[in-house]
């Protein structure tokens, strides 16, 4: 298991994402976020509505889900 936190992956806070790969913290990102904008915190909308772009056009997306992958496999185990 490995931790990257909302702010890792361009959130606005320190809420801990724990996965086994990149994209189970993506996931847990993108639930995150959908609840916490849905409570109404504001901070995270910015963030949300960059990851609601990343799924609709995920072939932009690649750099940034690249990235992401990169510095999760870069990780220690956790």
């Amino acid at each position: 298991m490995k931790t990257m936190t909302c702010h890792d992956l361009g959130g606005p806070c320190a809420l801990a994402h724990r996965g086994e790969t990149a994209d189970d913290v993506i996931k847990a990102q993108d639930r995150h976020l959908k609840e916490v904008v849905r409570a109404g915190d504001t901070a995270h909308v910015p963030a949300r509505e960059e990851m609601k772009g990343r799924w609709l056009h995920p072939k932009r997306s690649m750099g940034w889900y690249n990235d992401v992958k990169r510095r999760f496999a870069a990780l220690p185990e956790a």
